[in-house]
């Protein structure tokens, strides 16, 4: 117990930070700038250009502009000090006693999600080129060789489809309302609009992520995973793919401009 206390106490005294703060906030724009490409990419996929709609893709566009290896450095940087606050946020656990431990779940979840992508903006800068889709199926595979790994692959995939399912839903009932403190009037509804449609739009690239990666392990072809990029393109290939991938893509979008104004409005 005297541990924990310590490490809330320590938690605490960080958060009371303004620099700290500034820099957490900083991170929703980074998230909100990679999720405004990613939907960029996924449109210029429905329009037929050759594009990896994916973060990963949207890093690596980043990396090609003039100062991008800076540019990737300051996104992980401020992503990690976000995946910080997210940690801290579920040490304290805020909230009442009977969500807390799902709201500490929440958190951890949100932050190890800023961690990675930080990481992976991290590894760009220093010259490598990542691939989702690629990456996916190479961790497929792997699970897909070892005894009960097909259980284990399944598992991920209805993990990553409930999680879609979830976004989707905090979307509609807006949920994100609990952490921002909207402005009165039109403006507050506007901000609302645009949670809702890119936690949905959000939430439907997860949800065919996750059939992606549970038909991999229904039909131990690994080969049949991927990432938000294949979901993409899973979506191109259905009637009418190319308006549904424009619409997702518009989603995204909206996510990331919700996400730049939370920049503004999150509660911290």
């Amino acid at each position: 117990m005297g541990l924990e206390h310590e490490a809330k106490d320590a938690a605490r005294t960080a958060e009371s930070s303004t620099v700290f703060e500034i820099f957490a906030r900083a991170g929703f724009a980074a998230v909100g700038v990679i999720h405004l490409l990613v939907g960029v990419l996924a449109i210029a996929l429905a329009c037929g250009a050759h594009a990896d709609s994916s973060p990963s893709g949207a890093l690596k566009a980043v990396a090609g502009t003039p100062v991008g290896s800076v540019l990737l450095w300051i996104l992980a940087l401020v992503l990690w000090v976000l995946a910080v606050w997210e940690g801290f946020d579920g040490l304290l656990g805020r909230g009442t006693s009977e969500s807390k431990a799902a709201r500490r779940v929440s958190d951890w979840a949100r932050g190890l999600g800023y961690l990675v992508l930080g990481v992976v903006a991290a590894s760009i800068a220093l010259g490598s080129r990542p691939n989702a889709d690629r990456s996916a199926v190479d961790i497929s595979r792997g699970l897909l060789a070892v005894p009960g790994g097909v259980f284990v692959l399944g598992a991920v995939g209805i993990g990553i489809a409930v999680a879609g399912a979830v976004f989707a839903v905090i979307g509609v009932r807006r949920g994100f309302r609990k952490k921002m403190t909207l402005p009165p009037g039109l403006a507050g509804r506007a901000i609302e609009a645009l949670g809702l449609i890119g936690y949905a739009a959000k939430g439907l690239a997860l949800l065919v992520v996750g059939i992606l990666v549970l038909v991999a392990a229904v039909r131990v072809d690994p080969q049949a995973a991927g990432g938000v990029d294949a979901a993409m393109s899973a979506l191109m290939a259905l009637p009418f793919g190319p308006l549904l991938t424009a619409l997702v893509g518009a989603g995204f979008v909206l996510y990331g401009a919700f996400c730049l104004l939370r920049t503004r409005y999150a509660k911290l």
